[in-house]
C-alpha cells in the first residue's frame, strides 16, 4: 500500500463546494494534461489524497482507498453516461449530432456508413447523462484513467499543519524522496503539487493522522 497526493486546483475545489459536493469521494482522475496529471502510478490498494492549495496553507481535501482502476472512458461511461471529454478508446466512436468522433485520429464521419469496419459506434440514444456528484466530473480533458472504491471520506478541507509542510517528503524509492519547494516568501512552489507524487511512509502517516 502507498499514500498518492494529487492537487485540484482552487478552481476546482470552489465547483466541487458551489455544488454543495461533501462527498463521500468517489473516484479520482488522471489525464494526459500538466492540470489533471497522470495517476498511471497508482495501483489497486493505494489510498490518494486530493489536496487544495488556499492562502498560503495546503489542505487535504479528502481520502480515497482505491479498489478499482480502469480507463476514464469506461468509469464515465458507466457512473457518468456520457464520456464527459475522457479519451475515447481505439476502437470505438461516438455518436455526436450529425459527427461520428474517431479518438485517436479525431477523424469524424457525417454517417454510420462511412465508419470503416470494425469500429464500434455507440448511438446517441445510450448517451444519457446519469445523476452524479460534481466531484466524479473530469476537471479537464483528456482524462486517461479512473481509480475509484466506496470508503472514500467526506470532502473537506483538513488544514496540515504549516509546521510540518517542510518535513514532508515524496519520490520512490526512499533514495530518491524530496521535499517540497518553497518560494523565499515561504508559498509551497506550484511545480511541487502539479504532479501525481508518492509520500514517503512518514508522510503518508501524517496525511492518514488527520483521518483517525
Amino acid at each position: 500500500m502507498a499514500g498518492y497526493m494529487v492537487c485540484w486546483p482552487q478552481d476546482r475545489w470552489k465547483e466541487i463546494k458551489k455544488a454543495g459536493d461533501a462527498g463521500p469521494i468517489k473516484v479520482v482522475y488522471g489525464s494526459i494534461h500538466a492540470r489533471m496529471p497522470t495517476i498511471a502510478s497508482i495501483k489497486v490498494g493505494d489510498v490518494v489524497f486530493p489536496v487544495t492549495y488556499m492562502q498560503k496553507h495546503l489542505y487535504v481535501m479528502a481520502r480515497l482507498p482505491v479498489t478499482h482502476r480502469e480507463r476514464a472512458f469506461d468509469y464515465c461511461m458507466r457512473e457518468l453516461g456520457t464520456n464527459h471529454s475522457a479519451l475515447i478508446p481505439e476502437g470505438i466512436a461516438l455518436e455526436h449530432q450529425a459527427d461520428f468522433i474517431w479518438t485517436w485520429d479525431c477523424r469524424k464521419f457525417n454517417c454510420r456508413e462511412a465508419v470503416p469496419e470494425g469500429i464500434k459506434v455507440i448511438p446517441k440514444s445510450q448517451l444519457v447523462e446519469k445523476p452524479h456528484l460534481e466531484h466524479q466530473n473530469p476537471f479537464n480533458c483528456c482524462s486517461q484513467w479512473a481509480v475509484w472504491g466506496e470508503e472514500g471520506s467526506s470532502i473537506e478541507p483538513r488544514q496540515l499543519p504549516d509546521e510540518v509542510l517542510p518535513e514532508l517528503c515524496f519520490g520512490y524509492p526512499k533514495s530518491k524522496e524530496k521535499p517540497l519547494k518553497f518560494t523565499p516568501n515561504g508559498s509551497v512552489l506550484s511545480s511541487s503539487l502539479t504532479a501525481t507524487r508518492r509520500m514517503s511512509e512518514e508522510t503518508f502517516k501524517v496525511f492518514e493522522g488527520l483521518f483517525m
